[in-house]
């Protein structure tokens, strides 16, 4: 054990920082790049039996944006600021073909203490459970299954399912828990009022851990065209979800209880984020649009600062788990300060006829 490692159920990984998955986890090449680079693990890119879902990979479009909205290169060196505006799809390699691909990447993974998931995307229940016992006899050592993603209601039908209803979550994964004996993380949506409530009906439902939270989708118009940005709705990853993300792993956290693993994903750039992340009640966080528009060092920088700030602090992160989560307050509970707020206003000159004010 080091002051990085941390344990998501029954798994011990040599950190907390997972390159999440993505168009940079889609080839073997790739998925060896993010492991050179460090990571406790890598999310390989989710594949489903859809031909709509592969057909979509050729309609896919990307583009980086800085905080005012205006278009950025994608030159992997982005501003701090930086979010990833997409539409994405699947992996158009047969299953069998993708999945002996990942056997061997995650072969080596194990010499370097690290996982390599594989990933299924919600199409057909069936389907997804019959995979999931291949993977497991192909002698993969956890599964993630993403039924949270966030093109789901933007997709060719059938292609992928966003699934918002806590009682199909449950129906669900119950039923890829008995198609598997694999450590199972349940990837889902935040386009929900009530995202705990999915997290426990996934729990419900036999999962190992949740994972979450998949991006928001979004809708940008163009001010030189004045069409919609890419000519279409689409995904939103960056910075500005991290506090709403951590936000939901620390209710989700008080509605489950401390030993029920949570992983973060949506939101984290650095090794700071992955921080507040483990603060927030997450035992790992998954890093996807930051390593998409920066590059696989990302991950070689995260785990490093990740690092540093520990041994700074003096802390292991297992003891930084849920720290700032469990001292979560209520409103009703901050003490009163009357007049506080007047020095968070802009001043104002009276315009109130000097009669009144007598």
């Amino acid at each position: 054990m080091t002051r990085s490692s941390t344990t998501v159920g029954t798994l011990r990984l040599k950190n907390p920082v997972i390159c999440g998955s993505g168009e940079h986890t889609m080839t073997g090449d790739a998925i060896h790049a993010a492991l050179a680079c460090g990571a406790g693990a890598v999310v390989a890119k989710s594949i489903n039996e859809s031909v709509a879902a592969k057909r979509q990979l050729d309609r896919t479009d990307y583009q980086l944006l800085d905080g005012q909205w205006n278009r950025l290169p994608w030159d992997f060196a982005p501003p701090a600021d930086a979010q990833v505006f997409c539409r994405s799809g699947l992996i158009q390699q047969p299953f069998a073909q993708w999945m002996e691909t990942l056997i061997r990447a995650d072969r080596h993974a194990a010499t370097l203490d690290a996982y390599v998931i594989p990933s299924l995307i919600l199409s057909d229940l069936a389907q997804c459970a019959a995979y999931a016992t291949a993977i497991q006899d192909m002698g993969f050592r956890v599964l993630e299954v993403n039924i949270g993603a966030p093109h789901g209601d933007e997709a060719a039908k059938g292609a992928i399912v966003l699934e918002r209803d806590a009682a199909r979550i449950e129906t669900i994964v119950s039923t890829l828990r008995r198609a598997t004996t694999l450590p199972l993380w349940i990837k889902l949506t935040g386009q929900s009022e009530d995202v705990t409530g999915l997290a426990d009906a996934a729990r419900r439902g036999g999962a190992d851990a949740v994972v979450m939270m998949g991006r928001f989708m979004g809708f940008l118009p163009d001010l030189e065209t004045e069409k919609p940005m890419l000519d279409t709705s689409a995904a939103l990853g960056g910075g500005w979800a991290l506090p709403l993300t951590a936000r939901w792993i620390a209710l989700t956290r008080r509605r489950l209880g401390k030993d029920f693993p949570l992983v973060a994903t949506n939101g984290a750039r650095s090794g700071l984020d992955v921080a507040r992340f483990l603060l927030a009640g997450a035992s790992a966080t998954e890093m996807t649009s930051a390593v998409m528009a920066g590059g696989y060092q990302v991950l070689t920088d995260s785990v490093a600062e990740l690092d540093r700030y520990l041994h700074r602090r003096g802390r292991t992160a297992e003891a930084l788990i849920g720290a700032a989560a469990d001292r979560l307050q209520s409103y009703g509970e901050q003490p009163e300060r009357p007049g506080y707020w007047q020095s968070f206003v802009p001043a104002a000159a009276s315009t109130e006829p000097m009669a009144a004010r007598t």
